[in-house]
């Protein structure tokens, strides 16, 4: 069984191209799991116009202190989803991308013996035009868990995990850390992880985005000190 985890908010103007391109490719007894962070426009009446069995829309009710960090917001709504899923193997997805047709045939083929697969994507702006032909190029992906503590290749839209990762993963840290780099480091202590090259998705970007992935970050050197020694600590917690 597979189990779609996908945080929306105000994603009214892509979410129904995205879930066309996830519904054709489960089956019968596959899973969307959606967490909708509060959202104000019609995103909730777009999901539930798909009258789809298999689509389960859930409110994210975290009610987590405030942080500093925009990612937390985000990590707190995935993990409202993550809590629901049912599935053998679990797909992270954003509200504003494409998944490729191949997608799912592909990670079944390739996930193997791997707790986790990350697999590559083309970026594209919002009308779908190719901005680079390949993250990975753009970013040099690459595992290990140092390596990823300084610069992360793991990005949430990509990343495909067995849910035995979540004996380990959840419940996520009550400080902030990015949900997609906490599951990416717990898989590489835990088990194995595979970057496969294949692009299997087409990586949305606009002006509304929430993450700065393939993107030049706005973000302080400080700031970006201050989370990394947050998931550092939290990462070290959790593995003793």
């Amino acid at each position: 069984m597979i189990s779609v985890c996908l945080a929306s908010y105000n994603g009214e103007k892509y979410i129904h191209e995205q879930l066309d391109s996830i519904l054709c490719q489960i089956d019968d007894e596959d899973e969307i799991i959606v967490s909708d962070d509060g959202s104000t426009d019609k995103t909730l009446q777009i999901i539930s116009n798909f009258a789809d069995n298999r689509i389960k829309i859930f409110s994210n009710n975290n009610k987590k202190a405030k942080s500093k960090f925009p990612f937390y917001r985000t990590t707190c709504n995935f993990e409202n989803a993550l809590k629901r899923a049912k599935g053998d193997i679990i797909f992270l997805a954003d509200q504003d991308d494409v998944w490729e047709t191949n997608k799912i045939e592909v990670v079944k083929n390739k996930i193997d013996n791997n707790i986790l697969l990350v697999h590559n994507c083309k970026v594209v702006d919002k009308e779908l035009n190719i901005i680079h032909h390949s993250y990975f190029d753009k970013i040099h992906s690459k595992s290990g868990i140092v390596s990823n503590m300084l610069r992360s290749s793991y990005m949430g839209c990509c990343m495909v995990f067995k849910k035995e990762l979540l004996n380990v993963a959840l419940p996520f840290p009550k400080t902030a850390v990015p949900h997609d780099i906490w599951l990416g480091l717990l898989a590489e202590f835990y088990g194995k992880v595979i970057f496969c090259n294949d692009k299997l998705l087409k990586y949305r970007r606009h002006e509304n985005n929430l993450s700065v992935s393939a993107g030049k970050s706005n973000f302080s050197f400080l700031f970006k000190i201050q989370y990394r020694f947050l998931l550092y600590i939290s990462f070290i917690k959790r593995i003793i």
